[in-house]
């Protein structure tokens, strides 16, 4: 395991949700977080079918472009009731050619659910998958898994993409219902962060 001794990092995502999200995560150990959008690079195509490769394929393109350390992630919420769908595809079901509509893609989720005849409740998991890689092409790749249901209607207004209908175990309210604060601590994405913090910034 290799450890992390340099101050900035590239945080490969257009995310802004997301991009908060590693700030404030990585801000106490004193590493200056840059977003993809401040470095002016495009969205490399995912054309892998899973989270790793996905993720290393945002990393390779970064570091190709930047010369700094980059951390890239791929996640989605995987429903147990539609074979583990969207996964990770979780984005592409919100796209609309003008844009991505989460509201659109909760409703699609919801009504994927539905068809099944399935009975609720309805187990779902928020996966994240990371991908830290240096200038010389070495990475390290760290998971978290958040294990929770889908429900509906959609609930609160906090978070992002598909937070609003996702409750996770132990909790009686939506990620889209949380504090900044309470999602940050538990999240899939909090999760994977903190297994790589205790591994390469400890």
């Amino acid at each position: 395991m290799r450890a992390f001794t340099e101050k900035r990092l590239l945080v490969a995502t257009h995310n802004a949700g997301k991009l908060d999200e590693m700030r404030a995560l990585f801000a106490p150990y004193g590493v200056e977080v840059i977003g993809a959008a401040e470095a002016g690079l495009a969205e490399p195509a995912e054309t892998e079918d899973s989270f790793v490769g996905n993720a290393r394929i945002k990393a390779r393109a970064a570091v190709a472009a930047t010369g700094l350390p980059v951390l890239a992630d791929d996640s989605g919420i995987s429903v147990d009731a539609l074979d583990g769908a969207p996964g990770v595809h979780t984005a592409d079901w919100a796209e609309t050619g003008s844009g991505r509509d989460f509201r659109m893609a909760m409703e699609r989720t919801w009504a994927a659910i539905q068809a099944t005849g399935k009975p609720a409740p309805y187990g779902a998991q928020f996966r994240c998958t990371l991908v830290l890689m240096w200038p010389d092409g070495h990475d390290e790749v760290f998971e978290g898994i958040l294990p929770g249901q889908v429900v509906w209607p959609p609930r609160g207004t906090e978070g992002h993409g598909y937070d609003p209908i996702f409750m996770p175990d132990g909790h009686d309210i939506t990620l889209g219902e949380m504090s900044a604060e309470l999602k940050n601590s538990l999240s899939h994405r909090a999760i994977a962060v903190e297994k790589m913090i205790e591994a390469i910034l400890a």
